[in-house]
């Protein structure tokens, strides 16, 4: 569905007639951790996520599995994805990227990345053509606006020197917010 434009709105301004929206939960670094992924999983369910994306670093298939729901599911690999098999696991039910991927979800375009390289996360959000940039690897989340792009990280499991909890995200394509959920 593309979303109807009001007249004198941009695309990244949000003033769109009939987008009823939806929910997309977005996850990344979870290194094998099944608490935090069984968390991340009843956090989508919850919120009622129709699109969930993993930015990379499940480590092994059986942190994959879990994320087989109700929901249309996309994922990127991540510089600790070892396992080949994390590709076959994913594609068994949902989409997978390899190294970076786009797609476009209620009329947004959003690229995904794992975010090993910085400089290439920083030319996805300043290249202009995306609404959102996902990615993870830092372990850190966190959401900034430059150019009409958004990049959303959404954390990941908290090891040095990201010592925050893990965390997960969900972004409303209604109203674009983002919020941020605290799992551990």
């Amino acid at each position: 569905m593309t979303p109807t434009l009001l007249p004198g709105c941009t695309r990244s301004s949000r003033c769109r007639l009939n987008v009823v929206g939806m929910q997309i939960g977005i996850v990344s670094d979870t290194h094998d951790n099944a608490s935090q992924v069984e968390a991340a999983v009843e956090t989508f369910a919850d919120a009622g996520c129709e699109t969930v994306v993993h930015c990379g670093d499940f480590v092994a298939p059986f942190s994959v599995t879990p994320f087989d729901g109700d929901w249309s599911f996309y994922a990127v690999r991540g510089n600790n994805d070892g396992e080949w098999v994390v590709q076959s696991t994913v594609e068994e039910f949902g989409t997978y990227f390899g190294e970076m991927g786009e797609l476009t979800v209620d009329g947004y375009t959003i690229a995904v990345y794992h975010g090993t390289s910085g400089e290439i996360v920083d030319a996805l959000v300043e290249c202009g053509n995306y609404d959102y940039v996902l990615h993870g690897h830092t372990h850190e989340r966190g959401h900034e606006e430059r150019g009409g792009t958004e990049r959303i990280n959404p954390g990941g499991i908290s090891i040095p020197p990201a010592p925050e909890p893990f965390s997960v995200a969900t972004l409303s394509t209604a109203t674009g917010e983002v919020e941020f959920h605290e799992l551990g």
